[in-house]
């Protein structure tokens, strides 16, 4: 038995307990952790310092190291989302339908657990307290793998959650963390098929690939997100500036943030100048088309199809220049990562347009893409945004982590 499937066996063994778990036990759980975060706030700090000044020293840029900071008021929110899943109904156990048969069989369809999440991911703390509530909530026990960058923060999170749950009366064992950061521990929990009931990367491209690649687990993708914004030819510059903005500079590094910009032909002389001001606030670098060069000058950088392809993660953004809404549709249909997209319109006709055409886990008319997100579509915390369309997609909250089981109630039928 290697490393991952000692951690999937002390999992297993959880199982039962959480999956028979009560409401009013999960939330002790969580209400145990929430109080744990804040009376560690030093802790967690001291940890997260030793993280943020390997990430100074090995060269980590600063959108980078700004998704790996913690502060006390990033721990008081982290609690915070703590609060709000305890708040949130409990979906176990919950009829999603039913119906009485005629021989008189009753069937009841109901949601349960999924069983044993993995999930791997990179660089942000506060995945590995949101992940772990989510699935304790919905009755899971989940293993996490966190990146390296953010090693000494994780495990002292993770410390903090399995002492709470053992304190709460469930299995500590019911969240586990890999210790071991090496590529070969990620490859067994990759293939932990006698253990692992799903795996759930979240990250960069380039883990999201290896996982979807390397995995023979059951694996829901995350994550990746090469998002636009189209300012249609009727779009208010004010409404589109700070859409523009927000998506782009709030926090760059993040999946949802903007990577692209499309502008209509007939208002980029007058919109452009306006959006590179307020972008200027924050030196992002534009790569655009030789029509975007034309107008804003030398300050723009040679755009190549590769950089309209890209998730930048940081202080970059790709204009073009665009005919119209179907070549910006067009344009999306081919670089989109199917994550959020954005037009900015006061069309009807157009904003119906875009809705139906693009093919994205969220549309957004007139407004920024920085909305996808559990919280702020009242799910709590998430576990990722799904990208694909089986089972789940977008935010993932509790339902996601959910599956089903029939409850059949009979009075000695055979066939």
């Amino acid at each position: 038995m290697n490393y991952a499937e000692t951690l999937g066996a002390k999992a297993k063994a959880s199982e039962k307990a959480m999956r028979c778990a009560s409401t009013e036990q999960k939330n002790k759980a969580l209400a145990a952790i929430e109080a744990a975060l804040t009376e560690n706030t030093d802790k967690i700090l001291a940890a997260n310092k030793l993280d943020m000044e390997a990430a100074e020293k090995n060269g980590m840029s600063a959108a980078l190291q700004d998704r790996l900071k913690l502060t006390p008021d990033r721990i008081n929110g982290i609690a915070a989302g703590v609060a709000d899943v305890i708040k949130l109904d409990d979906p176990i156990g919950t009829a999603d339908s039913g119906s009485l048969r005629p021989n008189g069989m009753r069937i009841t369809k109901v949601r349960v657990p999924l069983g044993t999440i993995g999930i791997i991911f990179e660089s942000r703390p506060n995945v590995t307290v949101d992940a772990a509530v989510l699935c304790l909530k919905t009755g899971n026990t989940v293993i996490l793998r966190g990146g390296k960058e953010a090693f000494n923060s994780n495990k002292c999170l993770c410390d903090i959650m399995r002492d709470a749950v053992e304190k709460s009366g469930l299995p500590k064992d019911a969240v586990q963390f890999v210790e071991d950061t090496s590529r070969d521990v990620a490859a067994q929990l990759m293939k932990c098929n006698d253990y692992l009931d799903v795996l759930i990367p979240r990250g960069g491209a380039g883990l999201i690939r290896a996982v979807k690649e390397n995995a023979t687990v059951p694996v829901i993708e995350t994550g990746v997100g090469n998002c636009h914004v189209y300012a249609d030819e009727s779009a208010d510059f004010d409404m589109a500036v700070n859409i523009v903005d927000n998506g782009k500079t709030q926090r760059p590094s993040v999946c949802n943030a903007i990577e692209t910009l499309l502008v209509h032909k007939s208002i980029a002389d007058k919109l452009l100048p306006l959006i590179k001001a307020r972008l200027d606030e924050h030196n992002v670098e534009i790569r655009g088309c030789s029509e975007t060069a034309a107008i804003l000058g030398d300050c723009v950088v040679p755009a190549a199809d590769e950089d309209y392809a890209t998730e930048f993660g940081d202080y970059i953004i790709a204009v073009k220049v665009v005919e119209d809404i179907d070549e910006a549709i067009a344009h999306i249909s081919k670089y989109t990562t199917g994550h959020s997209e954005c037009i900015v319109t006061n069309s009807l006709a157009n904003a119906e347009k875009f809705k139906n055409e693009i093919d994205a886990a969220a549309v957004y008319v007139n407004a920024s893409t920085r909305f996808t997100d559990g919280g702020m579509f009242g799910f709590g915390a998430e576990i990722g945004i799904s990208t694909q369309k089986l089972h789940a997609r977008g935010p993932m909250g509790l339902r996601e982590l959910t599956s089903v089981k029939y409850l059949i109630d009979g009075s000695g039928q055979i066939r």
